[in-house]
């Protein structure tokens, strides 16, 4: 049996449960493709997984969910970009030495050498303008921004506040409620103002400003995207028939359901968007394009996986932080 490297959690807690092992190289069953992985993220939901940090109400459904003292899937990494190195009898999708990218998502893998996937995944050919370490970025950051903006209903003309703009569902959101006509306002610490006004952002604010309330207006739209701005300010910062979207909580509070009960105002709350087909076309469209661009932050080597999520822990990442592998 040939092997392969592979980072194993190998139980819930700090970096350090990230350990490199040696293990069997998988082999494709007859609707699957084996991935040489060429590149993987940190994505926040890695960090949250194998530091288990859930919200106290969800501790037993999600540990029952993923395992009670261990991630029953070992090898984390949700996003991934890579070359196909076999294909199933039954797959005609793609070929060996097809370049591809997309999310593992409920079966992870992506911390190993190698991954197999059904070729009815959430995959897509590799954009060519863009090098394999930047693919493996997209997936996750841009299909929640475009599920939620779409959810939203975004319209040309339409005022947009993005709280958390600097992160990697914020760099995404910012440049496609740009894309789809807004006027952007998004929200960070002042030294990332020039880049999110490169990428499109009308307005800058500094949430460390001792004004920054004041300095908010009225928005058909506030898209939270760390779940850091209370609702009773953003409440008050809603136009009428405006919607505030909170991708990083899964319930609203009591005040939120109040407010969807006594208004025409939408609260929309964090859910697993599905991944169509037709968003994969979408995005290799515009990165193709030059149209959407990916926000890199630093990269480390596979071997620095712990390194990695410790700096993914501190929460103040820029974008995206992306593995290299092989």
């Amino acid at each position: 049996m040939t092997t392969m490297k592979a980072v194993i959690c190998t139980a819930y807690g700090t970096p350090e449960v990230l350990q490199m092992q040696t293990i069997d190289k998988p082999i494709p069953k007859s609707n699957e493709v084996l991935i040489k992985v060429q590149a993987t993220t940190v994505t926040v939901a890695d960090f949250r997984i194998r530091s288990f940090t859930v919200p106290r109400s969800m501790w037993l459904p999600v540990r029952l969910a993923l395992g009670l003292f261990k991630p029953r899937q070992g090898i984390l990494g949700l996003e991934l970009s890579g070359e196909i190195e076999a294909v199933g009898k039954e797959v005609n999708t793609y070929k060996v030495g097809d370049e591809v990218f997309g999310s593992s998502m409920d079966k992870w893998g992506g911390y190993a050498e190698y991954v197999c996937l059904p070729a009815s995944s959430i995959l897509g050919h590799k954009p060519a303008t863009v090098s394999h370490t930047e693919a493996a970025a997209i997936t996750i950051g841009a299909h929640t921004a475009l599920h939620f903006l779409r959810k939203a209903e975004v319209k040309p003309g339409q005022k947009v506040l993005i709280y958390g703009a600097s992160g990697s569902v914020g760099t995404y959101a910012v440049q496609l409620a740009k894309l789809f006509g807004a006027e952007v306002t998004s929200v960070s610490s002042a030294k990332n103002h020039p880049l999110l006004e490169s990428l499109g952002a009308d307005k800058t604010l500094d949430y460390t400003d001792t004004y920054f309330r004041d300095k908010l207006e009225r928005y058909d739209l506030i898209f939270d995207a760390v779940a850091k701005l209370p609702f009773s300010v953003a409440v008050k910062h809603l136009r009428p028939k405006g919607a505030y979207l909170n991708i990083a909580s899964p319930l609203p509070s009591l005040s939120m359901l109040w407010t969807r009960l006594s208004s025409q105002k939408r609260i929309i709350m964090a859910n697993s968007p599905k991944i169509t087909a037709e968003e994969m076309t979408y995005l290799t469209q515009l990165v193709e394009e030059d149209k959407l661009k990916i926000v890199m932050d630093r990269t480390y080597p596979l071997e620095e996986i712990q390194a990695a999520h410790a700096y993914v822990g501190l929460g103040h990442k820029v974008g995206n932080v992306s593995i290299t592998i092989n």
